[in-house]
């Protein structure tokens, strides 16, 4: 295992990528919110997260994070894969484009049905209770919902309300790397009035067992992936780029390269 950290247009990563083999399968790990947890969910540095792990070969991302439970059935210590967001962010950048590049990929379907589907057998292998669909409201955050807008993601059908994995999901289309995230509830959300608000001292209480239930099924996925999967997310910019390749600035096509030259 070695530590890495790649040079990126946009930055430094949230820490160093811990690189190496799993099963005999090359992985790259990142911890989003830096070692010791010190970036809160604005603070990380997405771009350069995502394309660290493009600069070092990676075609597949595979999410863990924790989130609040916008419905009775997703109880805590569960797991949803979700397949769509709903976009509540409003301080954070998350596109590679712009600076006289336009590129629009599409993003009807956010999440890789194969690696979704990886994740959903992953989890049952190890033991993990996991349901695959549903809606995910990535909020801004730090702080936690109101009442008033819990309820409201909730009349708009949402499962389950994180602050991370929407912008993570755009900027890996963008990168042409497949998504999927596995979802792990660690409370209901300020929803249910039967029951507290949420707080640090219930999320953390719970953390841990989904902290183990995580690794165990991301072990099991690494084996899983299957390296010729079926899937649009590889080929994202074929069509996306709109603007005339004699009118892109050259340092824009330059720090762009390793996603966009291919295409022009």
């Amino acid at each position: 295992m070695r530590e890495e950290t790649p040079d990126t247009p946009f930055g430094r990563p949230s820490d160093s990528y811990f690189t190496g083999t799993l099963g005999g399968v090359p992985v790259a790990f990142l911890s989003r919110h830096g070692r010791g947890h010190n970036l809160s969910p604005t603070e990380i540095n997405y771009r350069a997260n995502v394309w660290g792990f493009k600069a070092l070969g990676c075609d597949a991302l595979l999410s863990a994070s924790a989130v609040g439970s916008l419905r009775e059935e997703h109880a805590p210590r569960c797991a949803v894969i979700p397949d769509q967001f709903i976009d509540r962010t409003r301080h954070r950048p998350d596109t590679f484009f712009g600076d006289g590049l336009v590129a629009h990929v599409s993003f009807a379907d956010p999440v890789c049905p194969s690696l979704a589907r990886t994740l959903e057998n992953s989890a049952a292998a190890a033991g993990l209770s996991a349901r695959r669909g549903g809606t995910y409201v990535c909020m801004e955050g730090p702080q936690f919902s109101t009442r008033a807008e819990s309820l409201l993601y909730r009349s708009w059908g949402a499962d389950v309300i994180g602050m991370t994995n929407l912008t993570e999901a755009k900027l890996a289309r963008e990168a042409e790397i497949c998504y999927a995230t596995l979802a792990l509830v660690t409370d209901y959300d300020a929803w249910r009035e039967k029951g507290e608000a949420v707080s640090v001292e219930a999320v953390l209480s719970v953390l841990g067992e989904n902290a183990a239930a995580a690794r165990r099924t991301m072990r099991e996925a690494v084996a899983r992936v299957d390296p010729e999967r079926d899937c649009s997310c590889r080929g994202a910019l074929a069509f996306a780029i709109l603007t005339d390749p004699a009118a892109i600035p050259e340092e824009t096509r330059r720090r762009l390269a390793p996603l966009v030259e291919k295409y022009l």
